[in-house]
């Protein structure tokens, strides 16, 4: 398996050699804290296009222009094409050729255990045709380890109680048995509260939950047509914080969550926020600030790196659909370690080897310690050894 991220100078087709990430800059296998897997089958230009703008936060391309002319577009013409043989910058046509002619499972199996990507923790919990745990790390040749993410199970848990007490107590023990193979729990939250919400709050928003009645989906299933409770969601926030899991706090900008953090420092649980653009820097000021309190690198570690100790901070892909995407992200954030820690050796700042360890916590090492990965070994599949510089 490739195990460590490429620079663009260095990578050459996906023969077994192990791409580099940079002149003295060598990573273990990346840990990517946060992923939801790739689709099974074959895509053409338009839906390959689509899930591009999909990775963008943007709709579709208008008539005339190409998602492949973005910054994902380019770095996927850059990196992915000598994984699959080609040489880089190829035509989309040309690459989305080749990637059908090796057909779906062959070439996701290759850019995925090209990406220098040795552990993925996946988001589980809502019906999706994207591959689960088990099915990413055969193709990876890596472990997977399954984040729940919360809305999703308390749906569930809607669906299935006819009672107030029955959705409070489903959900109870639905956490419970979700904690009992997770590895971590996940909720996109704007806002939490210093205090768990009163039992009151919680049965009449229960309530207004239950009072919506499913509605049938084309496909066979259901769908509530209604955010997320604000009630509900603290309630599932705190309950999530007493399981003693890690918890995902996924959000945009995390100040507000302030008070819950403050709230939460003697609980024993670590809390680990992924905030949206361009929120990432105040997030790894709330992690240097909070001891259980931990923060996503972002797209830029050279900003983050520099509001909180470098043990606070964690890689992620966010990769959804295309095995490409976790391609891209490694390659990104190999480079831009490779830059900074080649700034900071040229000024005196650190040494190389300080460099490399400092690296190495924010690729996999935080991670591995954050989400008990070492001590949990529960992770499907198995990966290859790691590689250093």
């Amino acid at each position: 398996m490739d195990e460590a991220t490429g620079s663009p100078d260095t990578l050459g087709p996906a023969t077994g050699s192990v791409p580099r990430d940079g002149p003295g800059l060598g990573l273990p296998p990346l840990v990517d804290q946060h992923s939801h897997g790739t689709v099974h089958g074959e895509l053409g230009l338009g839906s390959f296009e689509t899930h591009l703008a999909t990775a963008a936060g943007s709709g579709p391309a208008p008539v005339g222009t190409t998602y492949f002319d973005s910054w994902t577009g380019l770095a996927v013409r850059r990196w992915c094409p000598p994984l699959l043989g080609l040489e880089p910058h190829c035509t989309p046509v040309r690459y989305l050729a080749c990637r059908r002619e090796l057909g779906a499972y062959r070439a996701a199996r290759l850019l995925l255990r090209g990406a220098g990507i040795g552990t993925f923790l996946l988001e589980s919990g809502a019906p999706s045709a994207l591959t689960s745990a088990a099915e990413l790390a055969a193709a990876a040749d890596g472990r997977a380890h399954e984040v729940v993410r919360l809305e999703p199970l308390a749906e569930q848990v809607a669906d299935t109680s006819g009672t107030v007490d029955a959705f409070i107590g489903n959900t109870a023990e639905a956490l419970y048995a979700a904690a009992q193979h997770a590895t971590a729990f996940a909720l996109g939250i704007t806002f939490c509260d210093e205090t768990p919400p009163d039992p009151g709050e919680v049965r009449r928003a229960a309530a207004r939950r239950l009072s919506v009645r499913p509605v049938p989906h084309r496909a066979g299933r259901t769908v509530r047509h209604r955010a997320p409770d604000p009630v509900l969601a603290q309630h599932l926030m705190w309950s999530a914080v007493a399981t003693g899991l890690p918890v995902q706090l996924h959000c945009g900008d995390p100040r507000p969550l302030i008070g819950f953090l403050r709230a939460t420092a003697g609980f024993g649980t670590d809390l680990v926020l992924l905030p949206e653009r361009p929120h990432h820097r105040r997030a790894a000021q709330l992690a240097a600030v909070f001891p259980h309190v931990y923060a996503d690198a972002g797209p830029c570690p050279a900003e983050t790196l520099g509001e909180a100790p470098f043990g606070k901070l964690l890689f992620s892909t966010g990769a959804r659909a295309l095995p490409e995407l976790y391609v891209t992200a490694a390659r990104l954030f190999g480079r831009a370690m490779a830059r900074l820690a080649a700034e900071w050796v040229a000024d005196g700042v650190c040494t190389g080897e300080e460099a490399r360890r400092i690296a190495g916590l924010v690729a996999a090492g935080t991670a591995r310690r954050v989400y008990r990965l070492d001590a949990a070994g529960s992770g499907a599949g198995s990966g290859s050894a790691g590689l250093s510089g």
